[in-house]
């Protein structure tokens, strides 16, 4: 009986200092809001139109912003149908796709054929997804067709690559950088 009381005293003290945590988080946390970031429809057709022949827009990212804690960037991308492109894996950065137009078969997980570090100074790694590696198809990955609507979330680290594109495919993509490796814009 003497144990259960101990037990449940301790309980009752961790919810107390868990509860007093919460709120001066909280309170820190409203003393340093950070204003919201709008991304128009207008700036997303914009950052399309500025690589309408390329088979990647070679600057996809429209904003890359300083959530407090870690940086998130918003981007779009439009791939036409080419030969597979290359497989990628990015370290530190966790991407998510939406679909806005067209459709492909997606290969995540696996292992990577081939695989080759990317340059620490090459434009993709400074400012589109940070560190990572490249290499020609993934083996034993999970195939998936994706289409307009869908989304697809890539934890860092995840192995991905478009196998087949159908026509062409448009996505906007998220991407969450908490090593703050994407400077701010």
């Amino acid at each position: 009986m003497r144990a259960m009381q101990s037990v449940l005293v301790f309980l009752v003290v961790i919810l107390i200092v868990d509860s007093n945590v919460a709120v001066a988080q909280r309170a820190a946390g409203a003393a340093k809001a950070l204003p919201a970031t709008y991304v128009s429809a207008a700036d997303i057709q914009a950052n399309l139109n500025g690589a309408p022949s390329a088979a990647v827009n070679p600057s996809p990212n429209i904003r890359v912003v300083d959530t407090g804690g870690y940086n998130v960037a918003v981007g779009v991308i439009h791939r036409p149908q080419t030969p597979p492109g290359v497989v990628a894996v990015h370290f530190k950065v966790t991407e998510v796709y939406h679909v806005m137009d067209g459709a492909a078969t997606l290969v995540t997980g696996g292992a990577v054929v081939d695989a080759k570090m990317r340059p620490a100074d090459a434009l993709s790694v400074r400012l589109e997804d940070g560190p990572g590696e490249s290499g020609t198809s993934i083996q034993g990955g999970m195939s998936q067709r994706i289409k307009a609507g869908d989304v697809v979330i890539i934890p860092a680290g995840t192995p991905h690559w478009f196998s087949s594109i159908e026509g062409s495919i448009t996505y906007v993509v998220i991407r969450f950088d908490p090593n703050r490796l994407l400077a701010p814009k």
